[in-house]
């Protein structure tokens, strides 16, 4: 039960803040006060302070406007501190991100009274790797005769004069305290091909091997986490520390209270995290590579023991699987039949999928073979890094000196990568579901690959419930999900399904300050044209849109289909083609700088718009009084792991259309109607220019889970 002194901080807390910024309260934003320091402040312990009973889960719906960011901190720091627990707030973009670090937290600290340090934990790939600029700006010939026998997996070091240029200004920045190695602190842009010499992932770090562990940005990030209230990060970075057990990078998630903002991103962001792909040809080509340059290695190097004879085992091993990958590639060719198809992004994607995620028989025991030969060569490289780890800790008879070891370590922890990535893939490639478990999604794609072209073999889990119930739900002292849009056809139903919520889990639902009746008008002309005869209804869009859009200032017209949004650009007349800008074009960052200044100059401008204009695109005011959504958007009928989840929903008796396909489409309608309205003074228009919202029997549960605006039905 919440105490009676942490419900009185809390709303001490909430009422200085209220006063000090002179804002009225807001009733959606007092109710999700109330439910978060209801459940997360008033978890039992033990006398050690882990939990006790049912895990400690809520997940809330906040409209727009609600100001959630303040509600959940106003209400989850002082029941973190309470607890002798650790905050971490995770959310989906940068933009959320930066937005909690540099506003929303400062401003609850300066307004509310309460006192807490906070912190931005990011991955290590944002910050440099000290040992790599040292190697670079030295071209030691020691080293760079190492490196360029691994140039092919991202160590090679030939500079160019501004790269050199560059990389010696960082090193001075940094010897004189003028940069922290973060590369988003940087005063300007990096390009990706310069950061991605300066940086490494785990495998390929030695830690406190390393001569420069003592300055290393990283590391020294990570320690200053330690000593910090709440940290701020994202989705990835939480499932990426749930992965490895959990309080690797963050904080014992036992020992944590979490807040997943943008929460309705968790489940695809898992799955994804749980996925593995690997590209056949690129592999055959990497395996030939290590075949080489390891034989080259051994006649520059002539090793000892243990270490010489696991070297020399390599290259045959590496022929082998090479000559696998090249069977497994014809194979895939003889049974593939690529289908083009378009993703949500509208990305051209063909592919060839296994119904139910059964593989035919002969490409599974080839895949199994594969596996087994991965397997071989992750144990060579793992037994090599150790054997590594040994010699840079200065133990005799290994055979190799300590800063010989240093300099090979990255290299072989890179290939050790590789082939573990290689094991995961045909693992979940070849397994045998369980039956009564969700199948892996089993798929190929075709892919570009120089002047040729390769073939990506893939693997996914089409639920990530189980995973996210047994690593996090299940096991962290108390969780948060919140979004503006959690519910599908008004009901947590299928955000329980896809997250794995428990049972115990409370829902709630907090409404937007917005008066959607008196700010916008939902209409649904008659366009005489069904929605699934594209062609016609493309036509149909052409020849009302002008019409339809004429008056407002800023319009965002969005598509479920690349196609059909180029084609509708295409119809158009020319000189009315010069007010749109279509997405793909620019950056998405210069699209939306591009329609804001048309529109502050006082020119008409329509945004032509996917999936990611849809939702997170920020346009207040006169930026967007009108949004035109072309169909109701449901999903791509061939995306793989929706597709196996349909099967697996139909086998078991169910309806995947009623269960998945309508709910999620009203999830999307929801998001792209959010786009209208973004703060209380905001007025508008939303046009969906699909009928099925009127005709079919699904249709009124959709039109009736949007929110609350006038109506007019043709």
């Amino acid at each position: 039960m919440l105490s009676t002194e942490l419900k009185s901080q809390i709303q001490g807390a909430y009422t200085r803040f209220l006063e000090a910024k002179g804002l009225k309260p807001r009733y959606g934003q007092r109710l999700m006060i109330a439910e978060v320091a209801k459940v997360l402040g008033s978890i039992e312990a033990d006398a050690e302070g882990r939990r006790e009973g049912e895990p400690a889960v809520v997940a809330i719906e906040a409209g727009t406007g609600t100001g959630k960011t303040v509600a959940y901190s106003l209400a989850a720091i002082p029941a973190a501190k309470a607890a002798g627990k650790r905050l971490v707030i995770a959310t989906a973009t940068v933009a959320l991100q930066e937005q909690i670090v540099h506003k929303d937290l400062p401003d609850i600290i300066r307004n509310s009274g309460l006192t807490f340090s906070f912190a931005l934990a990011k991955g290590r790939g944002r910050y440099l790797c000290l040992s790599r600029l040292d190697m670079l700006l030295q071209e030691g010939e020691a080293q760079q005769a190492t490196a360029q026998l691994f140039e092919e997996d991202g160590f090679r070091l030939d500079l160019d004069e501004a790269s050199h240029k560059l990389f010696t200004q960082m090193i001075e920045r940094l010897a004189g305290n003028r940069w922290d190695g973060d590369r988003d602190s940087w005063p300007e842009a990096i390009e990706d091909t310069d950061w991605s010499r300066l940086t490494i992932d785990h495998s390929q770090c030695t830690n406190r091997h390393c001569p420069n562990f003592q300055q290393c940005a990283f590391y020294r990030a990570r320690e200053g986490m330690t000593k910090v209230d709440v940290i701020v990060t994202n989705h990835d970075m939480v499932l990426a520390d749930l992965a490895l057990g959990g309080g690797a990078v963050l904080p014992d998630p036992r020992e944590t209270l979490y807040v997943f903002d943008e929460g309705h991103h968790l489940p695809d962001k898992a799955i994804g995290h749980f996925a593995h792909f690997l590209r056949l040809r690129s592999t055959a080509d990497w395996l030939g590579q290590v075949e080489k340059n390891l034989a080259k290695l051994l006649a520059q190097h002539p090793l000892p023991g243990e270490l010489g004879r696991l070297i020399e085992g390599v290259p045959e091993l590496a022929r082998e699987l090479r000559t696998q990958q090249q069977f497994l590639f014809s194979a895939c060719e003889q049974v593939a039949d690529f289908k083009a198809s378009e993703d949500m992004e509208g990305r051209e994607r063909p592919r060839h999928r296994f119904v139910g995620g059964v593989v035919p028989e002969h490409l599974r025991e080839l895949g199994t073979e594969a596996k087994k030969g991965f397997a071989r060569l992750t144990d060579v490289f793992t037994r090599l890094t150790e054997l590594l780890k040994q010699a840079m800790d200065g133990e005799a008879g290994v055979g190799i000196a300590s800063q010989q070891a240093e300099e090979w370590y990255p290299l072989f922890g890179s290939l050790l990568s590789r082939a573990q990535a290689g094991w995961e893939l045909w693992t979940a490639f070849t397994v045998e579901d369980p039956d009564d478990s969700p199948p892996m999604a089993r798929w190929l794609t075709l892919a570009e690959s120089g002047a040729l072209y390769d073939i990506e073999v893939n693997a996914s889990p089409i639920l990530a419930a189980e995973t996210l119930r047994r690593n996090l739900w299940n096991v962290a002292y108390g969780a948060l999900v919140t979004s503006a849009t959690l519910t599908a056809l008004s009901s947590f139903d299928r955000f329980r399904m896809r997250v794995g919520l428990p049972k115990a889990a409370v829902t709630a639902v907090v409404p937007s300050p917005f008066q959607h009746a008196d700010a916008g008008l939902l209409q649904v002309p008659d366009l005489r044209a069904d929605p699934r005869d594209a062609p016609a209804h493309t036509a149909a869009i052409v020849r009302e849109l002008p019409g339809l859009v004429e008056g407002a200032r800023g319009t965002l017209v969005l598509f479920s289909s690349r196609r059909q949004m180029q084609d509708v650009f295409d119809g158009l007349e020319r000189e009315w083609r010069r007010r749109v800008l279509i997405q793909g074009n620019l950056s998405k960052q210069e699209t939306l700088i591009k329609h804001k200044a048309r529109v502050d100059d006082g020119e008409p401008s329509v945004l032509f718009g996917l999936a990611s204009f849809a939702e997170g695109v920020d346009l207040p005011g006169a930026y967007c009084e009108h949004v035109v959504i072309a169909k109701i958007p449901f999903a791509v009928p061939d995306d793989p792991v929706e597709a196996a989840l349909a099967e697996w929903i139909e086998a078991r008796g169910g309806n995947p259309f009623m269960e998945i396909a309508v709910p999620d489409a009203s999830l999307r309608l929801i998001q792209a109607c959010g786009r209208l309205l973004r703060t209380e003074q905001d007025r508008g228009t939303i046009t969906l220019l699909d009928r099925r919202v009127v005709t079919q029997r699904y249709g009124k549960a959709i039109l009736n889970a949007l929110p609350p605006f006038r109506r007019h039905i043709a």
